[in-house]
């Protein structure tokens, strides 16, 4: 925690992989080092530690930051993003499937964020329909551009497999060029749309008392 409170890079947007520019918007920087590990790392009984450590990251800004570079970074001791030890184990265990569209949005707007392997295939899927060249992919993943034309073709075969199972919808052309289609009306028939109707009369109850036969 030391190093995260005295830490005094630029801020920046989204982290990338290699980006800690975000300890400088956290509420723990400048915080005395003895006084931030006692804060951040109680013991696992110190309720009222634990409580205080967790108020302050609920101020916190860059709380969603912080977890992350918990997780990422298998720190599995103290608490991060207001998360102890006992509640991030979930996500530490999870983290592989995890699947964060606005990280997906960043790579694609030039940033090095860190993808779990659920990230990244949607990403190489979404290149693919935006008609990336291999080149292109290999260098934003940082891989051979073989690897890359090998991820982009099980892409396109991922697509046609679909388009072959679930067909491709198509949209429904006049034979006649510049006819529109007749709308669809709910009328009857044998009812014109400016046919006046005739206005039904609601029907009363018959009194209990009335007698049987016609009425009178």
């Amino acid at each position: 925690m030391r190093h995260i409170t005295t830490h005094d890079m630029p801020a920046t947007g989204l982290r990338s992989i290699g980006d800690t520019s975000w300890h400088t918007r956290g509420v723990c920087h400048g915080m005395d080092p003895e006084d931030a590990d006692a804060v951040f790392f109680p013991l696992p009984r110190d309720y009222e530690a634990i409580a205080e450590a967790k108020e302050l990251c609920g101020l916190c800004p860059v709380r969603r930051d912080c977890l992350n570079y918990a997780l990422e970074n298998v720190l599995k001791e103290g608490i991060w993003g207001g998360l102890t030890e006992v509640e991030r184990r979930p996500w530490h265990d999870g983290l592989p499937q995890r699947l964060d569209y606005g990280r997906v949005i960043a790579f694609f707007n030039g940033r090095a964020v860190h993808l779990t392997e659920a990230e990244r295939q949607v990403v190489i899927d979404h290149a693919y329909v935006r008609g990336w060249r291999p080149d292109r992919l290999a260098a934003a993943l940082q891989i051979s551009p073989k690897h890359a034309r090998d991820l982009l073709r099980q892409a396109a075969n991922k697509v046609f497999d679909r388009d072959r199972t679930l067909g491709v919808p198509r949209r429904k052309r006049n034979k006649k060029k510049g006819t529109q289609a007749t709308p669809v009306t709910n009328w009857p028939a044998s009812v014109k749309p400016d046919t006046k109707q005739p206005v039904s009369q609601p029907v009363k109850a018959a009194s209990a008392h009335a007698p049987l036969g016609k009425a009178a």
